[in-house]
C-alpha cells in the first residue's frame, strides 16, 4: 500500500500550497491520521518558521513538531552538496521521514519551491528524494505565460525525469490554466501522457494571486500606523495618487491598494471617504511613501474614523515602491482562513478526488477520527447541495461564518437582515464576500411576507392568532426563517446566536413540528475526541425526560450516528451499572432501556451502565464483562439535561474536544439551535450538519 505521496514542481511559482492544501484536506477523510513533510525548506530567520508548514500544521491541526516537519535547509543543503555530502543528506531525510511514516497512516510529503539559490539542481534533488523514499508523486505546472505547446513539453520533461529514475507518476495537474483553456489544456496533456496518469487542470484564481495587506507589510517591511485589524484585506489592483483627487477617484477600482506620498492629505483623505461612500468602490488600503507621515491634526482626524483600511508608511520613493509591489508573489498563511478554504474548494472543483483517492489509497483504517468526521461532513454536504437560511443576519460571527461558507462552496445561504449594515459589516471586517451569491431578506421588504403572514394566521388561527399578530411574529426574524423552511423557500434555518434556543425552537414546534411516530424533539453533540467521535445526548432540550422520552431520545439518537457513519453502541448512562443500582433515577433509565429494546431489537444497548464503564475498555469489562457496548459505546445517553449539559462541557474544556452541534432529532424539517457564545466555527459546522439532515436522514 502507499503509505504516501510527493509533490514535485516543474518551476517556481506553480501554486503548489493549492494542491499541498487540497490534498491534506481530502487525505484527512480517507485515512485515520495523517502526517505532513518538506524535506528542504527555504531558509528562516531565528526564531521563526517555515510558512509552508506553519500554514498546513496549523490550518489542519496536525499533531508535529516543527523541527520534525522538515530535514534541512536549503543553504545547509548546498554546502553539504558543495562537499561532496548529499548522501548524508538523503539519509537525513529518510530517517526524518520513517519517524513519520511509522507515527501516521499516510504522509503528505512536499518537495521544494524552485526559488533562490540552488534551483538547477532542485529538480534532481526533487527526485532523488521520491526514489529513495520510495513513494509515487504528483507532478505541478504552471500554465502562466506558456503556449499549449510549451506547458507540454515543460509537463512531460518533468515526468520523464522521475520516470526514468522508476519513480511512479500518480498524477499531473497544470495550475494557473486560463480559465477558458481548462479543457484545452486537459486534452493536449491525455493526448501526450500515458493512459494510467491521472490528467486536471485547475485556472487562475485572481483572489489567491494577489498579495494580502499584510504580505505587503513583509515584503516592504511597512510600518502599520491604522488598520491593524484588517492586514488581511486583499488587494486587487494598485495605482498612484500623484494627481488631483477628484482626478485620482475616477481611477479607483474595487479592493485597490492606493499608493501616495505621506503628505498628500488630501488623497489619503479623499481614499479613505471613498471607501466609506456607496458611490465608490472599497478600497484594500493606503501605502505612505518616502519616510513622509501626515501632519498630527490629519492624523488625528484619522484616529477618530470609525473604520480605517490598513495605512502602513514605508521609507522608499513612490516609483521604487510601485514596481517593488508589482513584483509580489502572493503566499498563503495561515491566519488567512479566506485563502486556504478558497484554495480548498479551487482544488475539490477541478481535480478528480475520486479517482485520485482511489490512486493514493489502497486501504481503509478502522474507526472514525474527528479529521476524517470533518471532511465526510463537507464532502456530504457538497454531493447534494441545500440551501440554508441564517436568521441573524446582524450578528459579525453570522456574516463571517457566511464569508467563508461561500468560499466553500458547500451550501446555498440566505440571511435575513437589512443588506446595507450587512454590507458595511463586511468592509468593516475587509471580507470576501460575494453578494450575489447570498439572498438577502428584509421581512417587510420580501415579497413572501403577505403569503406568510396569511399561512401563520391559517395554522394558528385556532390558538386564537389573530391577522395582526401574524402580521408581528412574521417580523420576527426565527418566525421568517422558520416559515422560508416550512414553504420549501429555504432546506434548513440555524440560530441561536443572538436569541434563546426557546425563542429558535418555539416557531418549529408551532408549525413545522415533529415527525410521524415522534413526540420528542431531543438534541445531539457529537464529540470529537482525540482518537473518535462519540454522540452525545441530550444535551440541550429536555430537563428531566421520561422513560418513554429517553427511550426516544436514544433511538433517534442512534438513528443519527449511524446516519452520520458511526455505528450506534448505546449506552443508557446512570450513576450505577447493571441490576445493583436502586432508586427512581436508574429505575428510569432501565425501563427506558427495556423499551428501546423492545421497539428495536436491532440496536446495540446497555443500560443502566456508569459513564467509566461505557467508555474505557478495561474498566468495561470488569464491571459487565459479557456487554457487547461496555467500553465501547458511541452513542451517550444522559439521564437529563444537567447532567448532559455539564458533562459535555466538561469533556470539551478538560478535554479539548471539539463540540459540533447540538443537532436538533424528530422535526419534520431541520431547524438548528447555536449556543450564544458560539464561535465561528460552531456556525460552519452546525450549518453543514443542517444541510447533512436536510438531505432527509
Amino acid at each position: 500500500m502507499n503509505k504516501a505521496i510527493y509533490i514535485a514542481t516543474s518551476e517556481q511559482n506553480c501554486g503548489k500550497s493549492i494542491i499541498s492544501l487540497g490534498l491534506m484536506s481530502l487525505l484527512i477523510g480517507k485515512t485515520a491520521k495523517v502526517g505532513y513533510f518538506r524535506p528542504i525548506i527555504e531558509d528562516f530567520e531565528e526564531g521563526g518558521l517555515d510558512n509552508h508548514i506553519e500554514t498546513i500544521i496549523s490550518h489542519f491541526g496536525l499533531d508535529i513538531e516543527f523541527d520534525d516537519a522538515y530535514a534541512i535547509t536549503k543553504s545547509k543543503l548546498i554546502k553539504k552538496k558543495n562537499k561532496g555530502k548529499l548522501g548524508d543528506v538523503i539519509d537525513l531525510i529518510i530517517e526524518k521521514y520513517k519517524r513519520l511514516e511509522e507515527r501516521f497512516d499516510f504522509v503528505l510529503v512536499e518537495g521544494t519551491s524552485f526559488t533562490g539559490e540552488g534551483t538547477a539542481i532542485e529538480l534532481d534533488i526533487n527526485v532523488l528524494i521520491a526514489k529513495n523514499l520510495g513513494i509515487p508523486t504528483i507532478i505541478v505546472g504552471s500554465g502562466v505565460g506558456k503556449t499549449l505547446e510549451e506547458l507540454i513539453d515543460s509537463l512531460y520533461l518533468v515526468y520523464d525525469s522521475f520516470k526514468v529514475k522508476e519513480v511512479e507518476v500518480l498524477a499531473i495537474i497544470a495550475n494557473k490554466v486560463q480559465p477558458e483553456n481548462v479543457l484545452l489544456v486537459n486534452e493536449g496533456l491525455k493526448k501526450n501522457l500515458p493512459n494510467g496518469v491521472l490528467i486536471n487542470s485547475i485556472p487562475v484564481i485572481s483572489s489567491l494571486n494577489n498579495p494580502t495587506i499584510q504580505e505587503i507589510v513583509n515584503e516592504l517591511k511597512a510600518t502599520v500606523l491604522f488598520g491593524s485589524a484588517y492586514l488581511n484585506n486583499q488587494t486587487s489592483n494598485f495605482s498612484v495618487g500623484a494627481m488631483q483627487l477628484c482626478n485620482y477617484l475616477v481611477h479607483l477600482k474595487e479592493s485597490s491598494l492606493v499608493i501616495t506620498p505621506g503628505d498628500r492629505a488630501d488623497i489619503i483623505l479623499g481614499a479613505l471617504q471613498a471607501n466609506e461612500s456607496a458611490n465608490y468602490p472599497a478600497i484594500a488600503g493606503i501605502v505612505l511613501t518616502g519616510n513622509i507621515l501626515p501632519e498630527k491634526s490629519i492624523l488625528k482626524l484619522i484616529e477618530g474614523l470609525s473604520t480605517v483600511v490598513p495605512i502602513i508608511a514605508v521609507e522608499e520613493g513612490t516609483y521604487y515602491i510601485t514596481n517593488k509591489i508589482g513584483s509580489i508573489k502572493s503566499k498563503i498563511y495561515a491566519n488567512n482562513k479566506q485563502k486556504i478554504e478558497t484554495s480548498i474548494s479551487t482544488f475539490e472543483k477541478y481535480v478528480d478526488l475520486d479517482t485520485l483517492a482511489q490512486k493514493l489509497i489502497t486501504f481503509e483504517a478502522e474507526g472514525m477520527t474527528p479529521k476524517m468526521f470533518q471532511y465526510n461532513l463537507v464532502k456530504r454536504a457538497k454531493e447534494h447541495r441545500k440551501h440554508i437560511v441564517l436568521p441573524e443576519g446582524n450578528d459579525e460571527r453570522i456574516i463571517i461564518a457566511a464569508s467563508r461558507l461561500l468560499a466553500m462552496d458547500v451550501v446555498d445561504i440566505s440571511i435575513i437582515g437589512n443588506k446595507k449594515q450587512i454590507e458595511n459589516k463586511v468592509a468593516e471586517l475587509g471580507l470576501d464576500f460575494d453578494f450575489s451569491k447570498v439572498n438577502i431578506i428584509n421581512p417587510i421588504e420580501s415579497k413572501c411576507y403577505d403569503d406568510y403572514v396569511n399561512t401563520y394566521y391559517e395554522l394558528r388561527k385556532a390558538k386564537n392568532v389573530s391577522m395582526a399578530m401574524a402580521k408581528d411574529l412574521m417580523e420576527d426574524v426565527s418566525y421568517f426563517g422558520t416559515m422560508m423552511v416550512y414553504k420549501g423557500h429555504a432546506d434548513g434555518m440555524v440560530s441561536g446566536a443572538a436569541h434563546t434556543t426557546q425563542h429558535t425552537i418555539l416557531p418549529a414546534l408551532q408549525f413545522i413540528k415533529t415527525k410521524p411516530n415522534c413526540s420528542v424533539v431531543s438534541s445531539i453533540f457529537f464529540m470529537c475526541l482525540e482518537d473518535r467521535v462519540s454522540v452525545f445526548g441530550d444535551c440541550a432540550i429536555n430537563p428531566n425526560p421520561t422513560a418513554e422520552q429517553l427511550a426516544e431520545i436514544a433511538i433517534s439518537s442512534a438513528d443519527s450516528s449511524l446516519a452520520f457513519g458511526i455505528e450506534p453502541k448505546v449506552a443508557m448512562l446512570s450513576y450505577s451499572s447493571g441490576s445493583s443500582g436502586k432508586g427512581n433515577e436508574v429505575d428510569k433509565v432501565r425501563t427506558a432501556t427495556e423499551i428501546v429494546r423492545q421497539k428495536r431489537p436491532d440496536l446495540k444497548i446497555e443500560g443502566p451502565i456508569q459513564y467509566d464503564a461505557a467508555v474505557d475498555l478495561e474498566v468495561g469489562q470488569s464491571k459487565m464483562p459479557n456487554s457487547e457496548v461496555a467500553g465501547h459505546a458511541s452513542v451517550l445517553i444522559f439521564p437529563d439535561l444537567n447532567t448532559g449539559n455539564n458533562t459535555y462541557k466538561a469533556v470539551q474544556r478538560e478535554t479539548g474536544a471539539l463540540a459540533i452541534g447540538p443537532m436538533l432529532q424528530g422535526l419534520n424539517k431541520p431547524v438548528n439551535d447555536l449556543s450564544r457564545g458560539c464561535t465561528v466555527d460552531d456556525i460552519i459546522n452546525t450549518v453543514v450538519i443542517t444541510a447533512i439532515q436536510a438531505q432527509g436522514l
